[in-house]
């Protein structure tokens, strides 16, 4: 017989939360999955939950710390990315018994141990890398809590216990005192993400724009990015994280998220917004359920609409697109959520288990 549910408010949990390991949680600039993880689990034991944070050896949490990689793999090519990740889950999985809940933000691979273990499993599902990887969420379904980022990113073979949008620390978000002239490009250099597009409007506006980002094609950015830097009219600055990315999100004009493919979550989206600065993005994926249009930015199908975004986002209220962000996307939401989803799971734990 399951034991009795605890109460959430005066009884803590024991969970455990399974990062990914690219990137230390929280990441030093680029590491959407590990911020994600660090951001929930501070804010679960903010909570006074008994939260054991499975990440890189250099990560940083005022819960436990387990690691198996000292530094992530993207940040040491010595390490061998696969090898890492499979000690990496197994530590989780093998001290399952010490857990009333396993939170996988890491990926499908873990799915693969959920069934040797009646601890339930959580699942935050933050995209798919590909149609092939369905099949082991669907093979892992029934004994699995499967979360999605957005609606958008439901895939319809699943089953989900819950949408739960992401949050972000919204306090460290804000306008800055001076509003540049800047177009701002913010995320990984890759066809997909519109960082050519970004820099056809600029062009077309005349204005200048802000590249900063990770590359993540370095085919494409030698092809066709590099060439248009001339650090004037389009400067690029690189990853950027403290106090550089937020004098970037507040200050700037507006973000050009033109993205050319169904995106589950934009975290730099709602980090633009929290900022103030409205977002012109394509009208694809999630952004809908993050863009409340006419107010913090507005939804376009093409260029040409783009290029007339521009001048009508920079008559938007600052305050006000940072005032609804932070309504709907503050990380305390999110963090609450998750633990609404607990309270459900350890009650009524997936029929698989």
């Amino acid at each position: 017989m399951q034991p009795a549910l605890p109460s959430l408010t005066t009884v803590p949990l024991r969970i455990a939360v399974l990062s990914s390991i690219s990137w230390s949680t929280p990441p030093a600039h680029y590491g959407p999955w590990e911020l994600f993880a660090s951001l929930l689990t501070e804010g679960l034991v903010a909570r006074g939950h008994d939260v054991t944070l499975f990440a890189t050896g250099n990560s940083t949490t005022k819960g436990a710390l387990s690691w198996v990689a000292a530094t992530g793999w993207s940040e040491d090519s010595s390490i061998e990315p696969k090898v890492a990740e499979c000690l990496h889950i197994s530590a989780a999985f093998e001290r399952a018994d010490e857990f009333d809940i396993i939170h996988n933000s890491f990926d499908f691979l873990p799915l693969t141990y959920s069934r040797l273990t009646s601890t339930p499993v959580v699942t935050t599902i933050h995209g798919f890398s590909s149609e092939n990887v369905v099949e082991v969420y669907r093979r892992y379904n029934p004994n699995n809590s499967y979360v999605s980022i957005s609606m958008a990113n439901r895939h319809p073979d699943l089953h989900y216990a819950a949408t739960i949008l992401h949050g972000i620390d919204t306090a460290l978000f804000r306008p800055a005192d001076r509003r540049t002239d800047n177009l701002l490009y913010f995320g990984r250099i890759h066809p997909h993400k519109g960082t050519e597009a970004a820099i056809e409007v600029a062009h077309r506006t005349d204005r200048p724009l802000v590249i900063a980002g990770i590359i993540q094609d370095q085919e494409y950015f030698d092809l066709r990015i590099a060439p248009h830097i001339d650090g004037h009219n389009i400067t690029y600055v690189g990853p950027v994280g403290g106090s550089e990315r937020l004098d970037l999100l507040g200050s700037s004009y507006a973000l050009l998220h033109l993205i050319a493919f169904d995106e589950p979550f934009g975290l730099s989206v709602v980090e633009s917004l929290a900022s103030g600065t409205p977002v012109i993005a394509t009208n694809r994926g999630s952004m809908p359920e993050i863009i409340t249009p006419h107010v913090t930015g507005l939804l376009v199908s093409n260029l040409d609409e783009a290029v007339a975004a521009v001048p009508v986002v920079g008559t938007y209220d600052r305050q006000a697109i940072r005032a609804d962000t932070a309504s709907r996307f503050d990380s305390a939401r999110m963090v609450d959520d998750y633990i609404n989803l607990y309270r459900s799971v350890w009650a009524s734990p997936p029929p698989g288990i």
